[in-house]
């Protein structure tokens, strides 16, 4: 495999995980319901603050969140196992969840004076990117088999791709989140719904993917013994 291609693929299999967890155009309505009463340059800017403070918490979880848990004796199969497990239950979660936006949290609007208070907490933390997505994140840096010794330029493709991949999610919060009110208008919840269900799919199926990897290494160690 070139490094194009899996820069490519490292790149899709990121996003296409993340992005019906983080879910930014069932978070759009949530956003808007928060931010109805500031201006339209106040939301712009809190739309940009959301997306940059989301990246930065996914990318801290896809550096170093494997290696705390490994730290506390996880071991990587173990690790890719319960990850999959929870990306696979988030992917179900996903498929079988409620149409309206609003099951997701309580909206309270905000205003120009509260707005700048509240970006991080509850607007990027949970709202935007929750446990649901951070956990994602892990256990995609846990399936990958780093390659470090090996291969420095087939790491350093696949770091690229994974970082890259969080970069589109993020930029799709901010422009999401900045045009809220047209997509609530042009998509509706039909549209809306369909495109979420079709990313969780993919999500389900990534997390299946995953279990199997962690499964067969421990099988392979168990028949070692």
């Amino acid at each position: 495999m070139s490094y194009a291609s899996n820069f490519i693929n490292i790149f899709i299999t990121v996003f296409a995980a993340l992005f019906p967890v983080v879910n930014p155009l069932g978070g759009a309505p949530i956003f808007l319901n928060f931010v109805r009463r500031c201006s339209p340059q106040v939301r712009e800017q809190l739309a940009r603050s959301v997306a940059i403070y989301g990246f930065l918490l996914l990318l801290g979880s896809l550096l170093v969140g494997s290696q705390v848990l490994l730290f506390f004796g996880v071991t990587l199969p173990v690790l890719r196992v319960a990850g999959g497990i929870v990306v696979v239950a988030v992917g179900w979660n996903l498929l079988h969840q409620g149409d309206d936006p609003s099951d997701r949290t309580a909206s309270e609007e905000l205003d120009d004076a509260r707005a700048a208070d509240q970006t991080f907490y509850p607007l990027t933390l949970p709202l935007t990117v929750g446990p649901g997505s951070i956990a994602t994140t892990i256990a995609l840096a846990a399936s990958h088999s780093p390659t470090w010794r090996t291969d420095l330029a087939l790491s350093a493709s696949s770091l690229a791709g994974a970082v890259a991949g969080l970069l589109a999610v993020a930029l799709t919060v901010y422009f999401a989140f900045r045009e809220a009110a047209t997509i609530e208008r042009v998509l509706g919840k039909t549209g809306t719904n369909v495109l979420v269900r079709l990313f969780a799919f993919i999500l389900f199926a990534i997390g299946v993917q995953i279990v199997w990897l962690g499964v067969r290494e421990l099988m392979a160690e168990l028949l070692a013994h």
